[in-house]
């Protein structure tokens, strides 16, 4: 394998913590984010995460000669040129292997974490039949995960060795600090700056790319054939070397390798939280955090499909406990000792349906009664009205809106303007506020064994208006209505949860025309488009920089999240028959292909382009892309009979 720096610098590996951090590289070995490092550190789990070490300059010596094994973008140049000598690598979610071959020499590179720890562990081992000499050298930095570094004079990186082979290092005075310990080798301390490092994906976004990063000395080892020396990178004092920094998953099962590698992908997300003492789920890597709405609608693929009970139960506590005013949050804060924010108008619907879903794979009654009051306090505040203007309509239909804020899932918002407001009635809350009921009625009965004599009423006006107000001539549904106000036909996605959801206030007529238009106008290989082709409106690529992006974020921009709930309204609609899951296995062929061969490895991205989706883009690993996925594949209906691979 000789590798294309165009083509390494493209692709990315992603090892997580289980805390919110990470260490994150492009193939190329060159960081090509501000969000790279070898070790980003979660000081408040899953929060305030620090970069702290952004790579390591690796040179191996052999006969006299220095053979440099790092790569680096640097103005007009990309130096050292490490990356020809990867002669294979070997990425997933337990660690990154690289194996070098240098002038017939050969050394292996591994990088694992350590769960539960902001704690990296590399190893480097000698496959020649001779020894050879390792220099090592860290490149530290001390930095917010969304800022970049600069020389500063208030910066010292102040070392403290502990022992010959162990140091505390302070970036600056009440600095958090760096451990640093290896196995074996001597150190060689000496400070040297590395200036105007680029990274070419924040470049490409629109930001600031170019940063400095120091070197406070090197590690000297000689390697005999088939020796090794790790080093291990901590916010913790490092006690004794870990044994295995990964956690493996030894579950097996017989679903294809491709549905199982997915489950292993899933669990970089889940994460524990400081503040509440429970489980959460990270919405993408690298810059989310835990949202409401992304948590609960990825919670119904990566807890409940997969079958973790107390996850599930862990991950729904958390959320509500901060119910406030009948509403979930739309995110926790990134930093300590901010608020929690409550814009969003669907977390709060989205928490009945993935209830609903945990209920029909665990039957666990107890946990759904012991939640019928706060469920109770949600309905009743969104009957009576409660922030953002969300109220009941008196023709029964969710309303929700004002100006200067996004509170649907199309929230892209630049400065003060909201580029899709969607302040009204849209259609995928109604939808969902019809499920809120049906599945609100149906705990009652299931804890009771009685429906509510008061639920049943509002069911039937929302079914009712929903026809009344969204069903148009065309034969799909639109996209935002103000009753007898105004309506917003525009073709968008948010018509098929009307059909994918568990109740639909369609009959199966319209359900079928519905997929069919949304199959026809919106459907790609990796998700459905979030605005069709023909609309004014629609942007075919998502590029440039922040303003340009949001602006196409939802005007057309390619959701992989969204297929999965195509996927599961197609199989509805055809009774998850043989032949129809055989269909839906053949249609993921393209995602299957960008999970391991493109973009970050082990990984589905957030987004891709409208027109031509063939890159992924915006996040590299996102969580409900990954979990609507096993959605559709653990679905307890899902036939697997005709399906061989």
């Amino acid at each position: 394998m000789h590798l294309d720096f165009e083509e390494a610098a493209s692709k990315e590996y992603l090892l997580t913590n289980g805390i919110g951090g990470y260490s994150s590289s492009s193939i190329a070995g060159a960081n090509t984010r501000r969000y790279h490092g070898l070790l980003v550190a979660s000081l408040f789990p899953p929060t305030d995460r620090l970069v702290l070490v952004s790579k390591i300059e690796e040179t191996l010596v052999a006969n006299g000669v220095c053979y440099e094994l790092s790569s680096n973008q640097y103005p007009g140049s990309v130096h050292p040129r490490g990356y020809s000598y990867i002669e294979n690598y070997n990425c997933n979610t337990e660690n990154a292997t690289f194996n070098y071959n240098v002038a017939g020499y050969a050394l292996e590179k591994k990088i694992e974490m350590v769960q539960g720890e902001n704690t990296v562990m590399l190893s480097y081992t000698n496959r020649s039949k001779e020894a050879v000499e390792l220099l090592l050298m860290p490149l530290l930095v001390y930095r917010d995960y969304h800022t970049l570094f600069y020389q500063d004079e208030q910066f010292d990186f102040y070392e403290e060795g502990l022992a010959d082979d162990y140091f505390k290092v302070y970036a600056k005075y009440q600095a958090h600090p760096l451990y640093l310990k290896f196995t074996k080798g001597n150190w060689k301390g000496e400070h040297d700056w590395y200036k105007k490092i680029q990274y070419r994906q924040e470049e490409a976004r629109g930001f600031d790319f170019q940063e400095d990063a120091i070197s406070i000395g090197r590690v000297a080892v000689s390697l005999a054939a088939n020796e090794t020396i790790q080093l291990i990178f901590s916010t913790d004092e490092i006690n004794e070397i870990p044994e295995k920094a990964a956690k493996e998953i030894t579950d097996t099962n017989s679903y294809p390798a491709f549905v199982n590698d997915l489950i292993k992908s899933s669990r970089q997300f889940v994460v524990h939280r400081k503040s509440t003492g429970g489980s959460t789920i990270i919405a993408g890597y690298h810059w989310f955090t835990d949202w409401g709405r992304d948590t609960m609608i990825a919670l119904r693929g990566i807890s409940i499909a997969t079958g973790k009970k107390e996850e599930a139960k862990s991950i729904l506590k958390t959320f509500l406990s901060a119910l406030s005013e009948g509403m979930l949050p739309n995110r926790f804060p990134d930093y300590t000792g901010e608020a929690v924010e409550y814009n969003t108008i669907d977390a709060t619907l989205w928490l009945f349906v993935t209830l609903y879903e945990y209920h029909q794979k665990f039957a666990d009654v107890t946990f759904i009664k012991g939640a019928l009051p706060q469920l109770k306090e949600v309905i009743d505040w969104h009957i009576k009205g409660t922030r953002f203007n969300i109220h009941l309509t008196p023709e029964g239909l969710l309303y929700g809106g004002e100006t200067g804020f996004q509170l649907t899932w199309m929230d892209a918002r630049v400065d003060d303007f909201v580029v899709t407001p969607r302040i009204g009635c849209p259609v995928e809350i109604n939808a969902l506020w019809y499920n809120t009921l049906c599945i609100y009625q149906y705990f009652n009965k299931a804890v009771s064994g009685k429906e509510l004599d008061e639920i049943n009423p509002l069911i039937k006006k929302c079914k009712q208006s929903f026809l009344q107000f969204f069903v148009n001539q065309n034969d799909y549904l639109n996209d935002v209505v103000i009753p007898g106000v105004y309506v917003d036909d525009s073709i968008r996605p948010n018509q098929v949860y009307a059909v994918s959801l568990p109740f639909s206030p369609l009959n199966t007529v319209y359900q079928k025309k519905v997929l069919e238009s949304v199959t026809e106008h919106l459907l790609t290989p990796f998700g459905l488009r979030t605005l069709n082709t023909a609309n004014a409106q629609f942007k075919p690529v998502y590029e440039g920089n922040a303003w340009h992006r949001d602006h196409a974020y939802h005007q057309g921009t390619v959701w992989p999240f969204l297929w999965g709930e195509w996927a599961l309204a197609y199989l509805k609609q055809n009774d998850f028959s043989s032949k129809a899951c055989k269909y839906i296995w053949e249609q993921s062929i393209e995602l299957r292909d960008h999970f391991y061969d493109a973009g970050c490895a082990f990984a589905i991205a957030e987004i891709f382009d409208g027109l031509q989706p063939i890159t992924g883009k915006g996040c590299v690993q996102q969580a409900w892309s990954v979990a609507m996925l096993l959605a559709v594949f653990l679905n307890k209906d899902f036939d697997w009979s005709l399906i061989t691979a």
